[in-house]
């Protein structure tokens, strides 16, 4: 079989090896999720995820091949996540996979996090018959990516040329990626990491118009004089060089939520609510497990902050998408997997002519099948990783 790439990703809390057959078809995919580990802190503990890595990978390489009945004679090549991510997670997979590719004298293909989530929508349409491959006059169009996650919320202009996938930086958020504020929110409100699994499920059974948050447009700082500012990701992705009205923030309406809690005292019931979460799974087992957790103003609110991050996701998505003449919208990243989100992007791209397209839920998180997608082109383009390659916690998409 052509183009067997095994895909290593770990990037931040989940380890995952993935087998891809011509960026088209998913044989096997593996991943061992670190969210027992990490619950418990309500957020992602840098070292403790490398630790797991160390000790998951090799299982879950094991797990994929098994999965698809091969062995490491049967690859073309090996690719895993180079960056961006946490330093010591992405040291783990990379070290494991240079060593691989070297015993095995196969190619190490470097693909980088996010370019493998906007890949994660791409193989979903092909495996789904939807395939925007091959030489049509759709290819050449613009597609807007909005890459949003517990870690990133950025918005790319993606074409393919010539073979590859070519990307231009449009908009970002210069504090909070989206999916931050979803686990600080119900950090905040005593449900269980990650706060994404909790919000989505509650937030359907609030008054959404409850809480009136609203976001103002970022604007440029002045003393900056033109340098981008020290905030996460700057050296990479400059904030002056970039449009105030395709820029997020997301720091601000966290910040509105711990207000709102405390002028309604509200901060005793989050924390019971904590220890009664830390005593059981973690996250909801069921509707009726986290409706019980939550009285009705809880709810309103979790209902309110939804409302409004997608809401902000959506206006800024769409004017890129006008201004950049872009027929289609790939949305991907952890947050994709949230069923408002899904459903106003879908409404407003019906009622604006455009295609709007998302992974599966399980390529929606992070994956290893979306390492292996976005390594098919490298591969036909035998653009390989030089035996020097080191993981890059801030790495650029371009």
């Amino acid at each position: 079989m052509p183009g067997l790439i095994l895909g290593i990703e770990s990037s931040c809390d989940e380890t995952a090896a993935a087998i891809v057959e011509g960026g088209e078809r998913t044989l096997a995919s593996a991943v061992a999720s670190q969210i027992p580990t990490h619950a418990r802190y309500g957020g992602v503990v840098p070292e403790l995820a490398s630790r797991e890595h160390l000790r998951a990978v090799v299982p879950v390489v094991r797990a994929a091949l098994a999965e698809a009945h091969l062995n490491f004679a049967d690859l073309d090549a090996i690719a895993v996540t180079s960056g961006p991510g946490l330093a010591g997670a992405l040291l783990v997979g990379l070290s494991f996979a240079k060593a691989l590719a070297y015993a095995c004298g196969l190619p190490l293909i470097a693909v980088n996090h996010l370019e493998g989530h906007i890949h994660a929508v791409l193989l979903n349409e092909r495996e789904s018959g939807e395939r925007e491959s091959g030489a049509t006059s759709a290819d050449e169009t613009p597609s807007l990516a909005l890459v949003v996650s517990g870690g990133h919320t950025h918005l790319y202009r993606a074409r393919p040329m010539q073979g590859t996938w070519h990307y231009t930086l449009v908009g970002r958020t210069v504090d909070d990626a989206a999916g931050e504020a979803y686990d600080k929110v119900a950090k905040l409100l005593g449900l269980g990491y990650p706060g994404g699994p909790w919000i989505d499920t509650l937030a359907p059974y609030g008054n959404s118009r409850a809480v009136p948050f609203a976001f103002a447009q970022v604007k440029t700082k002045l003393h900056l004089g033109g340098k981008p500012p020290r905030t996460k990701e700057a050296k990479t992705a400059p904030i002056a060089q970039l449009n105030p009205r395709f820029l997020f923030s997301f720091s601000g309406i966290k910040t509105a939520v711990l207000r709102y809690v405390e002028l309604h005292e509200m901060r005793e019931e989050a924390r019971e609510r904590a220890i009664r979460v830390l005593a059981g799974a973690g996250r909801p087992q069921n509707r009726e497990e986290a409706l019980a957790l939550c009285p009705q103003p809880t709810l309103d609110l979790i209902a309110s902050f939804q409302r409004a991050v997608v809401g902000d996701l959506l206006k800024k998505s769409f004017a890129a998408a006008e201004a950049l003449g872009a027929t289609r919208i790939l949305v991907t990243g952890g947050v994709a997997a949230n069923r408002e989100l899904r459903a106003r992007f879908t409404a407003e791209a019906g009622k604006r002519g455009l295609r709007v397209a998302f992974p599966t839920l399980a390529l929606s998180t992070d994956n290893a099948a979306m390492v292996a997608a976005a390594a098919w082109p490298r591969l036909l383009a035998r653009d390989f990783a030089p035996p020097e390659l080191t993981s890059d916690p801030s790495l650029a998409l371009v």
